[in-house]
């Protein structure tokens, strides 16, 4: 399925054209997680009618908090009340070897919304005793205990229940060995595949995105039906709130169409009709005008194993208008991309339709995309959206921003870049090959290509993910050393794309290494997707040495030899994945992923570990959110709406679970 939340780089190394400063970007460092700020710039120059817009819709993000963690796992919200409960009432020793593991603990809990790694998907050992644990829950009030300890107890200490949130490997039932809530008990994967099976009209042009909004439960007799996510139904407390604060945005809304695709969402939350979606979807795509702009819904499916449910996520932006006529100028050529792409002209789109693309100051992230979150958007998700009318992509470079700025000097291009010209190279043009690469992958990797008629979108099943980030990202890397791209002006110098091929490949081969257990496989889809594209390269350059691993000093290290080279290898694997995607080829895909993505080199994997080790980084980055404190006249009317950045991580997280939390 097309998928539009893509974490594309590893922080670690690369130049800046921007600077900000008097930014403390580090909040928090804790297990393997290191917590930033990013700031708002130009949220001071909006309206007084675009903050308040921008206030409610930050509310009604921050609403569907709690659905993301019941969705992650079903004892994900009694755990975290638990947890929270122990921290405010503890009374004994914080230099204690056991509370400093359990604010550890706590710490983590609340960064993966859940007991899971929000991106290995493994659930978290603790490191303090169970009976440290339970005595704190003893001398707890009575009304904070937990009705059931002993089970929640047992979720947290045992490693064999629930291990794992979202598994998807090939051989077993990945819904029976998924943690996550969005299937009822004793519901096979055989069974849910069979119940979508028979909804689907392989004949239907605007096919409806099946189970995106709900779970699917068996029932006593053995049928399965669906509980829908909407106002009375599944999250129906928390839903009736965000359509309140919907509809107080609405008041706000910059133009007709923004109007529109707001009424159109609240519908779609009341009525859980999936054909109300897409008429949003559609509605929300055409609409370019308006400044301030949002996403909040079921949306992005990464958390399902078969990739079908859609979690809650919010994102709340305004156009940077600077930054933008870059991303303009992608859009404005995307039909010559579509037209010189190296995949097969049957598999190209032969008229692209509504691509915008522009870059974004993110003002709010929530549910799924907080604190860890993308770097670039691209939707709708559904094909023929985006065949018929088109996709919005975004870059959203504060993010971006506060990821380079808080990188600089921590000795990562030292330790794993080549030589001292490659990492000049990627000091003056790392920060602007990667957001370019963000622009390109989402704007025109996901948007590009078309299936043929009567392949299943989710033809590809558990693969389907990795797939797709694949070919966008291939899609980006080939389009990057064009000449094209000097061309439009988006770079001034010919080679500087090769700061981002090194990138690439440094990540994809050894790096991202950094954030896989050892004697684990690779299992989250971008990092596959990365792997898969590197080493394929490696592999098929092999005979004339395009790409190298090399040893210098002991240490390894990725050499290129053939820039343009590369760059035809990652030609022909875009032509083959456009080809596995058109043709809905399971097994041709399959086989990729199994053959590049998923073997890790042990060696290399314990070589890049110690060596990662001695910078003391973290592999992991996400975010605290600004506070935005509106001000009231005497009639209860918006005046004014400030924006403050003092809020630290455990302090932000703990006031959403007493603010927001609906029960």
């Amino acid at each position: 399925m097309p998928v539009a939340f893509c974490a594309l780089t590893l922080a670690g190394c690369g130049g800046s054209e921007k600077q900000e400063t008097n930014i403390d970007y580090t909040v928090d460092r804790f297990a393997d997680i290191e917590v930033l700020r990013y700031t708002v710039p130009g949220f001071e120059n909006l309206t007084l009618d675009q903050k308040r817009l921008v206030y409610y819709l930050t509310e009604a993000a921050i609403t569907g908090r709690d659905i993301i963690w019941d969705q992650n796992c079903v004892y994900n919200l009694p755990i975290r009340d638990m947890l929270e409960a122990v921290y405010a009432n503890y009374q004994g020793d914080t230099e204690a070897e056991d509370y400093v593991n359990f604010l550890t603990y706590l710490k983590q809990v609340e960064f993966a919304n859940g007991i899971h790694h929000h991106y290995s998907m493994d659930k978290f050992t603790p490191k303090f005793t169970a009976e440290w644990l339970e005595n704190q829950v003893n001398a707890l009030p009575d009304e904070l205990k937990p009705a059931d300890y002993a089970t929640l107890a047992e979720v947290i200490f045992n490693p064999e229940v629930m291990p794992k949130r979202v598994t998807q490997a090939d051989g077993v039932d990945v819904i029976q060995a998924s943690a996550c809530n969005l299937y009822g008990g004793g519901i096979t994967q055989q069974e849910v595949e069979d119940y979508y099976a028979k909804l689907k009209n392989p004949n239907d042009s605007t096919p409806i995105s099946y189970g995106l909004n709900s779970r699917l439960v068996k029932n006593a007799d053995g049928t399965i039906s669906p509980e829908v996510y909407k106002v009375g139904g599944v999250y129906g407390a928390q839903i009736a709130r965000i359509v309140e604060l919907l509809k107080k945005a609405s008041q706000y809304a910059e133009t007709p169409g923004q109007l529109d695709y707001m009424n159109k969402l609240i519908s779609f939350y009341e009525t859980g009709c999936l054909k109300t979606f897409d008429d949003y979807s559609v509605a929300w795509v055409k609409e370019l005008d308006a400044k301030v702009d949002f996403i909040n819904g079921f949306i992005e499916s990464y958390g399902d194993p078969l990739g079908m449910i859609g979690q809650f996520e919010s994102i709340v932006n305004f156009k940077d208008e600077a930054a933008s006529e870059r991303t303009e100028k992608i859009s404005a050529n995307a039909q010559w991309f579509e037209d010189h792409s190296p995949v097969d002209a049957r598999f190209r789109k032969p008229e692209v339709k509504g691509v915008s693309a522009k870059v974004i100051t993110a003002a709010i992230l929530a549910g799924d995309a907080y604190p860890a979150t993308p770097i670039g958007i691209n939707l709708p998700n559904a094909n023929w959206i985006r065949a018929e009318h088109g996709s919005k992509s975004v870059t959203i470079e504060n993010i971006t921003m506060a990821y380079d700025q808080a990188a600089k000097g921590n000795g990562f291009a030292e330790e794993f870049v080549i030589d001292e010209p490659t990492r000049q190279l990627m000091e003056t043009y790392g920060f602007v090959t990667d957001n370019l690469h963000t622009d390109l992958h989402e704007c025109l990797g996901h948007g590009s290509g078309q299936l043929l008629p009567g392949v299943d979108p989710d033809a590809l099943k558990v693969h389907g993910s990795t797939l797709e980030e694949a070919r966008a990202d291939l899609f980006a890397l080939y389009y990057l050393a064009d000449p094209k791209i000097v061309e439009l002006g988006l770079l001034d110098n010919p080679e500087a794309y090769k700061a981002s091929y090194y990138e690439y490949m440094m990540n994809g081969l050894m790096t991202q290494l950094v954030r896989i257990e050892p004697g684990k496989d690779v299992e989250e889809a971008h990092m596959r997707n990365r792997q898969l594209i590197a080493k394929w390269a490696l592999k098929h350059g092999e005979a004339d040495k395009i790409v190298e691993m090399v040893k210098q000093d002991g240490k390894t290290y990725v050499k290129i030899n053939d820039y343009e080279a590369l760059r035809n290898l990652f030609g022909q694997l875009l032509a083959e994945v456009q080809r596995i995607k058109s043709e809905g080829d399971y097994e041709a895909g399959r086989e990729l992923v199994e053959q590049y993505a998923v073997a890790v080199d042990p060696d290399l994997h314990n070589e890049v570990l110690e060596r990662y080790a001695k910078l003391n980084l973290a592999p992991y980055k996400g975010f605290v959110n600004p506070v935005y404190t509106p001000e009231f006249d005497a009639n209860g009317e918006i005046i004014d709406v400030k924006v403050t950045y003092t809020e630290d991580y455990l302090p932000q997280v703990i006031r959403y679970s007493k603010e927001y939390s609906i029960k």
